[in-house]
């Protein structure tokens, strides 16, 4: 009874100083540090507790905004810009994400400062999507997606959001503007 007492105890020692320590600016598909794709709006103070969060305020559900949750560091540096995918309400999850802070990164090693031709060499693209300002690039296997400026394209693509933009018509060098997880 002893002996079966001891290496319970053991076996329990060693599985917690095993414990691995989350990186918090590591982005993948289902989780942002501790942020993960089921987070409740009413957890974020546990896991930004040493940040500052800025939530909407009731009666902004009418303002016709996105109801987006600012997060802080305490220096007062924007980390990120979560949106609940329903407006003031503590129980909703996070349906999307836009990543403001440089230490965010995929597991690839690309974040928002970042090129297209580091995209290109890390991920497979799956789809461009031409928009107004920007354009979104989506990649294979991933909820991640970056924006890219328009005005990083070639002129004959920066103002018609009717053309068809093809991997080929992006230059290399094109700076990430957004860098985003969409749930």
């Amino acid at each position: 009874m002893k002996k079966t007492l001891l290496a319970l105890s053991i076996i329990a020692i060693t599985f917690t100083s095993c414990k691995t320590e989350i990186d918090p600016f590591l982005v993948q598909n289902q989780n942002i540090g501790l942020l993960t794709d089921s987070t409740e709006v009413k957890d974020l103070k546990i896991i930004f507790a040493k940040d500052s969060i800025i939530s909407p305020i009731a009666g902004d559900e009418f303002t016709g905004t996105l109801n987006t949750i600012n997060i802080y560091e305490k220096g007062g540096k924007h980390l990120l810009s979560l949106t609940p995918n329903q407006a003031l309400d503590s129980t909703a999850t996070i349906s999307s994400i836009k990543i403001k802070d440089p230490r965010y990164k995929t597991e690839n090693g690309i974040s928002n400062t970042s090129t297209f031709g580091d995209i290109k060499s890390k991920y497979t693209i799956t789809r461009i999507q031409n928009s107004f300002r920007s354009i979104s690039v989506f990649v294979k296997d991933s909820d991640i997606f970056f924006l890219i400026d328009k005005n990083e394209l070639p002129a004959e693509f920066r103002f018609d959001i009717t053309k068809t933009i093809e991997e080929a018509n992006i230059p290399d060098t094109a700076k990430i503007k957004h860098f985003m997880v969409g749930w």
